[in-house]
Formats: structure tokens, C-alpha cells, sequence
């Protein structure tokens, strides 16, 4: 993903009917940066931040998915994963890999999803999930290796 100016960050949030608070700012323009989900944990990690408890950054996330600045993009293993939503985008239509080892979850965008052609069903439609679980090449090759 390409950085995004605090100051874009800070006027989407606003957009959205929100405060721009300096967490959720900084929790917001990471999603926006990752080029893939990340968990609650992987946020906390990346802003190491000793001015925001876990408590205020799973609070934010849960605004940016209110909101609809974000979206719940995994739940494999019980744990999950938040992803930016980009603009007016159509619903995040394609498949995610999750691996069973190390966690990651990485966007498949190019094995795109098609919405149903019954246009009653694609008006009922809110969101759609498809997860592919294995093992991803990086814990394939630890485990080939050792």
C-alpha cells in the first residue's frame, strides 16, 4: 500500500462522523498502510505506543469498523483481522489466505469473487467472506527445512 498523509487520514475520520483522536488516527493510517490485515495484537505491536493502552487501540478498531473506515476481514483461529476500507470501493469481493501456523492473512485480490447475477440476492447482499486456510509458503519452507 502507498502512505496516506495524517492530514487525509485525519479528514477521512472526520468525514466519517468521528473524532480524529491521535490514536485513531495512527490506528487508521495503519490499516490504511498494511498491505495486509492485521490483528488487535499486530496493531499494538506495529504502534508501540506507551501513550495507548490495548484497551484504546481495540476501541478504536471497533470505531473504524462502525464507522465503516474498516472492516472485519478474517476470523480464522478466533482472532480478528482488521482491513481499511478504500473509498467508495464495491464490498471486498475476493478471497483471503489464512495460514494455520503463523496466523497471516494475506488478500488473494486477483482470484476476484463474483456477486450474485440475481439481483434480488445481490441487494440482500451486506458482505462476503471466503477464507482459504493451508500452511503459507514461508512456514512451508521452515518446515521443510527443518
Amino acid at each position: 500500500m502507498q502512505r496516506v498523509s495524517k492530514s487525509e487520514v485525519r479528514s477521512r475520520v472526520q468525514a466519517a462522523g468521528l473524532r480524529a483522536t491521535a490514536p485513531r488516527v495512527a490506528v487508521y493510517q495503519l490499516l490504511l498502510e498494511s498491505p495486509r490485515p492485521l490483528s488487535h495484537g499486530e496493531v499494538v505491536t506495529q504502534l508501540a505506543s506507551p501513550d495507548w493502552d490495548q484497551a484504546t487501540i481495540y476501541r478504536n478498531l471497533l470505531k473504524l469498523v462502525e464507522a465503516q473506515l474498516a472492516w472485519v476481514a478474517s476470523h480464522v483461529g478466533g482472532v480478528a483481522r482488521y482491513a481499511a476500507r478504500h473509498g467508495d470501493e464495491e464490498p471486498h469481493y475476493h478471497p483471503h489466505f489464512s495460514c494455520r501456523t503463523c496466523g497471516a492473512v494475506e488478500c488473494l485480490p486477483k482470484a476476484r469473487l463474483a456477486s450474485p447475477v440475481d439481483p434480488r440476492w445481490r441487494e440482500a447482499l451486506a458482505d462476503a467472506e471466503l477464507q482459504l486456510v493451508g500452511e503459507c509458503p514461508s512456514c512451508r519452507e521452515t518446515a521443510s527445512a527443518g
